[in-house]
């Protein structure tokens, strides 16, 4: 990689469209909050709610008949739904919710697969105002107990065989879950129920008006409940509001460029806050289609549906995309992705490696950015006309103001000046999707802040073109030999030689050291894990970062422990070889 410049320089004008963010100084000059809500809301008669302005507004202005979903199922079928159809559907399913006497506020909570029935439900619940929670069908009965129970669930919607499977057994344990609505279900389905509030979902769909007149919606009310994992205890539900809307919009704009008649693929499941602020809600507010692939990740997958349906933009995780490097480029060479203009990623650190790995393969850089569960939508990216330096999360958004801090003995904070400075990553409050609080959990919500900044818990380097590096979470963080380093700066280091494809690194304890390195890494096909190569990764580590930092020992894995969402659980490494118990695992992504 040392052969490699360290900033990519685009000409906006060779780009297949103008970029919708120029300027990015005189755009974060200019922008206000106000100025979105007048044009987002202005063509909706003023109305705030979430599925108004993803669906009526379009119909309003007569773009009903244009693809909202283009459905691919396991066997590669395709089905389209309309604008109007979704907005149909959404409607009926706010009048089925009616009939059932749920009102506004109520917990609706969704266990499906990526299916049409997953985004009318959401959307309708939206309409009829009452919160959303859309869970994992990975997960399994006790973590889908937990959430359910967290966040007081009245309601849910999920598949007859999920039911069986998932709910059945702990159905009793959940004495608020008054509504269950099941997709595919038949007459078998509800006598073995035995459960006299279990529903027919297409039933009451088919019963249900399609007329619906969504009420008007303040922009302060609940609308979203997302779950994040803590490194211990319960998971904590993070409360987002239907003013999120604002911030879906405008980084759908700025950070994924999104314009009319794209064609917008986002690989995340909509249980993770990705999959829903961006695979349902920022597409559908820009009016734009949206790919809603049923399968399950497969390369020759993914390649073909991005060549046959003609994807544009594309938004998918670093951990898929070095599934796709591992593959190799012969097959990735088979596709020739003719529409794809602009790929970006976000879930954990995107090493340069990989960017570089999008010019010389896909044809262009992948733009890496930073946004979390409780921030609600992107803050921090990489954009198509501004330079991209490879390895960086980019530079702050219009709207947002970042800074990094670091922690004084007195409990208080310091805000860091100067070129080049690394600390804590914070953000200014007032981004119109940040968190309202923890369900439940208002002291945990109120640490998370000191004044007027919210405290991201992630460790970062700011460069002096401002651009932020990521270098760890700050309960990841090792101090060895009396230096504080995040993982991810050794993480990158042992990623930049050829065999590897992917790293972790954790802090074990030492007596001399305080704790000593350990990595683990994933090599690409035909690489032998031998010793020969454990020192050679040792050897490269320690002329790049030093011998303090190098690790002492590297173990080869077939795979490393990751979140549904993408993220190394470098924590539940850790535990593994220390023989410690392996706190919250329920967001674990089932092995490949």
């Amino acid at each position: 990689m040392t052969d490699r410049p360290a900033t990519i320089v685009r000409d906006p004008a060779k780009l297949a469209l103008p970029p919708n963010l120029g300027d990015w100084a005189q755009a974060r000059q200019q922008f206000r909050w106000s100025d979105v809500r007048h044009e987002l809301f202005g063509s909706a008669g003023g109305h705030g709610n979430i599925a108004s302005l993803a669906l009526d507004r379009h119909l309003a202005a007569g773009r009903g008949r244009r693809t909202a979903l283009r459905c691919v199922a396991e066997d590669g079928t395709v089905r389209d739904v309309s604008y109007a159809e979704l907005a149909s559907r959404a409607n009926r399913f706010a009048n089925l919710l009616g009939a059932l006497g749920v009102g506004a506020g109520t917990r609706v909570f969704m266990l499906t697969g990526r299916r049409p029935e997953l985004y009318e439900s959401v959307l309708g619940s939206f309409k009829a105002q009452c919160v959303v929670s859309v869970l994992f069908t990975a997960f399994g009965p006790e973590p889908l107990r937990t959430r359910l129970e967290i966040g007081e669930a009245e309601v849910l919607v999920t598949s007859a065989s999920l039911y069986r499977r998932k709910i059945a057994p702990i159905r009793a344990a959940l004495p608020k879950l008054k509504h269950v609505l099941l997709l595919d279900a038949d007459s078998a389905t509800k006598a073995a129920s035995q459960d006299p509030v279990t529903h027919n979902y297409e039933l009451l769909m088919t019963a249900a008006s399609q007329e619906f007149t969504t009420l008007p919606t303040a922009a302060e009310l609940p609308a979203l409940l997302h779950f994040t994992s803590g490194t211990t205890g319960t998971p904590k539900g993070a409360l987002h509001v239907h003013d999120a809307a604002l911030m879906h919009f405008a980084t759908g704009r700025y950070a994924l460029d999104l314009h009319d008649q794209d064609i917008f693929w986002c690989t995340a499941d909509p249980g993770w806050v990705t999959g829903m602020s961006y695979g349902v809600i920022a597409p559908l507010l820009h009016g734009v289609t949206l790919i809603v692939d049923a399968g399950d990740f497969e390369a020759e997958r993914w390649y073909r549906i991005l060549d046959e349906q003609q994807v544009s933009v594309w938004y998918t995780a670093p951990t898929a995309l070095r599934l796709l490097m591992k593959a190799g480029r012969e097959l990735a060479d088979r596709f020739r992705r003719p529409s794809l203009r602009l790929i970006a990623s976000v879930g954990e650190p995107l090493n340069a490696e990989a960017v570089w790995w999008g010019v010389d393969v896909l044809g262009q850089p992948i733009l890496d950015n930073w946004w979390q569960t409780e921030t609600g939508g992107i803050v921090v990216a990489n954009t198509p006309s501004q330079p991209i330096k490879p390895g960086s999360m980019g530079r702050p958004l219009p709207g947002i103001e970042a800074c990094v801090v670091e922690h004084e003995a007195d409990g208080q904070i310091k805000v860091l000046q100067g070129p080049d400075v690394s600390g804590e990553l914070a953000l200014q409050r007032g981004w119109p999707s940040m968190f309202r609080t923890y369900l439940g959990q208002s002291e945990r919500y109120d640490k998370c802040f000191v004044g007027e900044l919210y405290l991201s818990g992630d460790l970062v380097r700011r460069d002096a073109d401002g651009y932020y590096w990521f270098l760890g979470r700050s309960d990841d963080v090792i101090k060895t030999s009396g230096h504080l380093v995040g993982p991810f700066e050794i993480e990158r280091v042992l990623m930049e030689h050829p065999a590897v494809i992917e790293a972790a690194v954790v802090g074990l304890p030492d007596p001399i050291a305080g704790e000593s390195i350990k990595g683990f890494v994933t090599l690409r096909a035909g690489e032998d894990a031998d010793d020969s190569l454990r020192s050679q990764l040792i050897a490269h580590a320690r002329r790049r970062l030093g011998p303090s930092l190098a690790p002492r020992d590297i173990a080869f894995v077939e795979s490393l422990p990751h979140t549904r969402s993408g993220k190394i659980m470098r924590r539940l490494l850790r535990s593994r070889e220390l023989g410690l118990p392996e706190g919250d695992t329920s967001a674990l992504e089932i092995a490949r």
